[in-house]
């Protein structure tokens, strides 16, 4: 089972993960890390934030010699704007101000609830913990997650499908060419028409302080039929998948496969028809069984088939707006306009390289339950055995 907590504040000194379970003898180095971490701060519309940060991350346990040992991992992110909040942020008595106290709540963020629920009327003490800021360091897990199933050959990639009601046209293109042209894109989709669309809508947002969200899918290719499971509803694997997904900050939906769209079509039209040809064993296929659709995005009964695994998920335009909303200061209780803080006017792009990680992790978690072993060499014998027997099904 792989596990993992995450620890910090935005303006702490850092961010901090422990990872429980990654099995010995797999690859692992902070500068495959650092790639996701970077294109997470990447992408138009982001704030002065990413200007301040150079995300990257330390290896603190768990590996030696560039090689995972079994124990767990810790992976910390330092936090480069630290220097400019230890006052406001210290944990010592000694620093206590209550000048510094924040008592104006935010709409659309967990402010005033948090602040409620835990006895707070300095909703700094929510703020800072709540904010996407902790995703730097969910990447950082995910990276982890994504390099132990690339081992497997399993891949995760995360891309912009609609922004601010902008829609992109998939082109149809091999998996290698839509990656390409997915990095390649300031806004990390696929067609060139509409980025320039969703662009100019950005800076229209931008001009008149306003914020503008979207909706991102997450592919993963090459999961074996098998993960998840039908027989408790906690290990259904796209229930844990939608879970995953709704943990990142300001994700307000989920779907997977055709969605909502299956709500609105016949059952003839949604479900996968099932085929079978024995030349794709003499092709190299790991079962003879296929779909000519994917309307269930890779998943049936909580069990992956086989096929590519789709999830989309919707993100809310970013509460922080330069364009402050009403609100109520929770000591005078007096109504004000929110504090603006530092903020992006979109963060979507960022968004999809979270979701790729938050999935990653589920799925190597439940790679790992299917497959489990101490070391990677125990893992691919598992592995390994078990494509043989699907082979012969």
């Amino acid at each position: 089972m792989l596990r993992y907590l995450t620890a910090g504040e935005s303006h702490g000194p850092q961010l901090t993960a422990i990872i429980e379970g990654v099995p010995a003898g797999f690859p692992l180095a902070a500068e495959l890390i650092n790639i996701d971490l970077a294109r997470r701060q990447l992408g138009y519309g982001r704030g002065g934030r990413m200007l301040i940060e150079t995300d990257r991350v330390e290896i603190l346990s768990g590996v030696r010699w560039g090689k995972s040992i079994g124990s767990p991992i810790t992976l910390c992110v330092v936090n480069r704007d630290w220097v400019n909040w230890q006052e406001k942020m210290s944990p010592h008595v000694r620093h206590r101000d209550d000048k510094l106290a924040v008592t104006r709540s935010r709409p659309g963020h967990a402010d005033l609830p948090g602040a409620m629920k835990y006895d707070h009327h300095d909703v700094r003490n929510i703020l800072e913990r709540s904010s996407a800021r902790e995703t730097a360091v969910r990447v950082a897990v995910g990276a982890v997650a994504k390099a132990l199933l690339s081992q497997f050959d399993i891949s995760v990639s995360g891309f912009v499908t609609e922004l601010g009601g902008v829609k992109a046209e998939r082109p149809n293109l091999p998996l290698d060419s839509l990656l390409q042209k997915v990095a390649k894109s300031e806004l990390f989709t696929y067609d060139d028409i509409a980025e320039a669309e969703m662009k100019g809508l950005i800076d229209r947002a931008k001009e008149s302080g306003d914020t503008v969200g979207g909706v991102i899918e997450v592919n993963v290719h090459g999961a074996p039929v098998g993960l998840g499971s039908h027989v408790q509803w906690d290990r259904k694997l796209d229930g844990r998948l939608a879970m995953a997904l709704m943990s990142i900050q300001a994700i307000k939906g989920v779907e997977i496969g055709c969605g909502f769209e299956a709500a609105r079509n016949p059952g003839s039209r949604v479900h996968d028809e099932i085929y079978y040809d024995s030349v794709r064993l003499v092709e190299g296929k790991i079962t003879g069984f296929y779909r000519k659709t994917n309307n269930a995005g890779g998943i049936e009964g909580g069990i992956t088939n086989g096929e590519t695994i789709v999830l989309r998920a919707a993100m809310k335009p970013i509460p922080t707006l330069y364009k402050p909303l009403k609100s109520v200061d929770v000591v005078s209780k007096e109504p004000f306009e929110a504090t603006v803080e530092r903020s992006d006017t979109c963060a979507v792009p960022a968004a999809a390289v979270v979701a790729e990680a938050v999935v990653a992790i589920e799925l190597a978690n439940a790679f790992l339950e299917k497959f489990g072993g101490d070391s990677l060499v125990e893992i691919r014998r598992n592995y390994d055995g078990y494509l043989d027997y699907l082979r012969s099904f």
